[in-house]
Formats: structure tokens, C-alpha cells, sequence
């Protein structure tokens, strides 16, 4: 895991969604560098809208925004059966104990914790992503 391919994500369209700007910002930057085509949105209404259109090939959501959060979101997403299947990772400043199972239960395939940060983003990312099979064997390492 210490060489991860900076061509890791190229061509794949991924969603990031959250309020608060350093991590989007964190996020857009490293999955650029990856090649990764990303959208961002500030609340899960505006991310449901991009995912409906660009149908990527996953998408990491913060649990806790305005308008829509994260759990109404996942709600909305399985709700669509021709988006339903794109994996969705929660994105959680309050990582407390039973959340992820909570999450996991929700709908999401896993969960990051804030901060998100340079050093350890793609990593904890890619260590997600292997354990989703839809992913993984897409994932050239």
C-alpha cells in the first residue's frame, strides 16, 4: 500500500459531498492527483442531483449538512433503483462506537473520519475500495 499508482483512479468520475470546504478541498485535491474526474456538492440534495447525472463510480458523503444530510441521501439514493447501487462512503467528524455499523446498516459500504488529511487520505481510501468487490477489481494495485 505504500505505492499507490498516481494513475489509480484515472477515467473514473467520483462524488464528493460535504459543507465544510477543507475537506472537499483535501478530497479534490488528492483524487485529482489520482486521476479521478471530480464533482463536489455542499449538501446531499445538490450531490442526489450530480449523482443522477453523471452516475459515477462512487461517492464519499459527510453524514452531517445542511439542507439534505448524509443519511437522507443514502435514503434518496436507494430510493432511485438506477443510481442505487453506486457505493457511497460516509465521511464523519464524530466517529463514535456503533457508527459505523450504523452506517453500514444505513446503506453506506463504509466510513472515513475527519479530518481528512494528506498523509493518510488515499490509503484509508483505497483500503475501503478493495472491499468492494464492484471496485476492486477495477483498481489496478
Amino acid at each position: 500500500m505504500h505505492s499507490i499508482p498516481r494513475d489509480l483512479l484515472a477515467d473514473w468520475s467520483i462524488v464528493v459531498i460535504d459543507d465544510e470546504e477543507d475537506s472537499l478541498e483535501v478530497a479534490n485535491i488528492i483524487l485529482l492527483e489520482y486521476g479521478a474526474d471530480v464533482h463536489i456538492a455542499y449538501n446531499g440534495q445538490q450531490g442526489l442531483r450530480i449523482v443522477e447525472f453523471i452516475k459515477p463510480r462512487f461517492v464519499i458523503s459527510d453524514l452531517s449538512m445542511p439542507t439534505m444530510d448524509g443519511w437522507g441521501f443514502i435514503n434518496a439514493l436507494q430510493a432511485n433503483p438506477e443510481i442505487a447501487d453506486i457505493p457511497v462512503i460516509a465521511l464523519t467528524a464524530h466517529a463514535m462506537v456503533g457508527d459505523r455499523e450504523r452506517a453500514i446498516t444505513a446503506g453506506f459500504h463504509n466510513y472515513l473520519t475527519k479530518p481528512l488529511t494528506v498523509n493518510t487520505f488515499m490509503t484509508d481510501l483505497v483500503k475501503l475500495l478493495i472491499d468492494i468487490p464492484e471496485l476492486a477489481e477495477h483498481l489496478n494495485i
